[in-house]
């Protein structure tokens, strides 16, 4: 391999490791997300142009960054948008201009914390705020984060060009929350985050259960938050991550099709995710201030910890509920903790909490209640109400996979038409 053959790979390779961690600095010192993104564009055409030339710099990423100010100053100068630029304070209208600040790593890391914050702030729309974290902290681009979501690439990049307009227009400051905003504003990171987390391990709608590049995306996020800004939450929230996406090739059968918990082959479990996840656990709860994503990964550790179904410690699994719903006293939560006290206590006791929780109106059309309910009716053999139950999850559900589930479950009720029933 040449030189320049060897300067060009060097090139790629910078791009993979390094691209995202050159924008965000080049956002703090140019103050503005598409001209920092054309500056980055900018500095890796030069070094594709001047590094097998001239030979690879000693600090790539430093040379990225100054050679994407630098293309941005002449950028300016040309469009003629600014003053000249000797009547300009650089500092305050450019950036900071100190050359160490882009080869400190402590610096070069807060820039990602930065960037991450603003991409996940609050005056955002929550659905702007994830396609904003995947396009600029993720590197996505556009047609893949539209292709995740199911949505037009068209109607993906007007979010995307909103959310950096109302950055822009409503000044949001490109900066870590102060100690006395942080845990608010970390809650909004966590939950995006998470929520680009779910829609790769179960995702809303379309063909296939999963996709693993979205939750492979939101566990690369989740480490990253963990290594910056290692607050328990964070840590709590990685675990649980690591733990549901251990179970991930034993979620569906080479059809396609989904596989229940409790029919798992557990040996697919990836045992390095499990052990991983478990040691995070054990971390964010021994801080003493974890909270719901914590609380949530222990009861995945349980499960992780079961050799066979049989195995579970539902006991503790509804102890751990029961302080999760103490703190988020959501339906969905209560939904979840009926689950497990019909494993731990039967089936009737389970079903009476569902059948509560509907009465009240909550969850009315979330399928999993009405699939959770379903399930424990069949259970007890009240099949005409179990039959109107997964009907009526069908009819929620645009996920192929789990149709194809709620439909070989209406098939074998209509298999046995003479089980006893009941009323609803």
């Amino acid at each position: 391999m040449d030189a320049a053959e060897s300067a060009r790979e060097a090139v790629n390779a910078t791009y993979l490791s390094d691209s995202r961690r050159v924008l965000a600095t080049l956002i703090r010192l140019l103050g503005d997300f598409d001209v920092a993104e054309e500056a980055l564009h900018d500095a890796f055409r030069a070094a594709l142009e001047q590094w097998p030339r001239d030979g690879v710099p000693a600090n790539p990423r430093a040379w990225l960054v100054s050679a994407g100010r630098f293309k941005a100053i002449d950028a300016a100068r040309r469009r003629k948008r600014f003053d000249s630029l000797d009547e300009m304070d650089d500092a305050a209208n450019l950036g900071a201009v100190n050359p160490v600040e882009w080869t400190d790593d402590e610096s070069v890391e807060d820039d990602r914390l930065r960037l991450i914050f603003t991409c996940c702030h609050p005056a955002l729309a929550p659905d702007a705020q994830v396609a904003l974290t995947l396009r600029e902290v993720c590197g996505l681009t556009t047609e893949e984060i539209a292709r995740a979501f199911l949505t037009p690439a068209p109607t993906l990049a007007q979010r995307i060009v909103r959310a950096k307009a109302r950055i822009r227009d409503a000044r949001i400051p490109y900066q870590v929350p102060a100690p006395a905003e942080l845990p608010g504003r970390l809650d909004s990171v966590l939950r995006v985050i998470y929520l680009v987390f779910n829609e790769g391990y179960a995702a809303s709608a379309g063909a296939a259960l999963t996709r693993e590049d979205l939750s492979s995306e939101a566990i690369r996020l989740g480490r990253l938050l963990v290594e910056l800004l290692p607050e328990a939450e964070a840590v709590g929230l990685l675990a649980l991550m690591l733990l549901h996406e251990s179970r991930r090739f034993a979620r569906t059968s080479e059809s396609g099709d989904i596989v229940l918990l409790e029919d798992q082959d557990r040996s697919l479990w990836n045992r390095d995710h499990i052990a991983e996840g478990s040691r995070l656990v054990e971390r964010a709860l021994s801080s003493g201030r974890f909270g719901a994503y914590s609380l949530q990964a222990a009861i995945a550790a349980v499960h992780a910890d079961a050799a066979r179904p049989s195995d579970t410690d539902w006991d503790e699994i509804v102890g751990l509920y029961d302080a999760l719903f103490e703190r988020e006293s959501s339906p969905v939560i209560e939904l979840n903790r009926a689950v497990a006290v019909a494993m731990r206590d039967g089936p009737e006791a389970g079903l009476r909490i569902i059948e509560r929780i509907l009465a009240r109106g909550d969850l009315r059309d979330y399928r999993p209640a009405h699939a959770a309910r379903a399930e424990l009716l069949r259970r007890v053999g009240r099949i005409a109400d179990a039959r109107g139950s997964y009907e009526r999850a069908l009819s929620l559900s645009r996920l192929e996979p789990e149709r194809r589930h709620l439909e070989r479950r209406l098939a074998e009720l209509n298999a046995h038409p003479h089980e006893s029933q009941g009323n609803v």
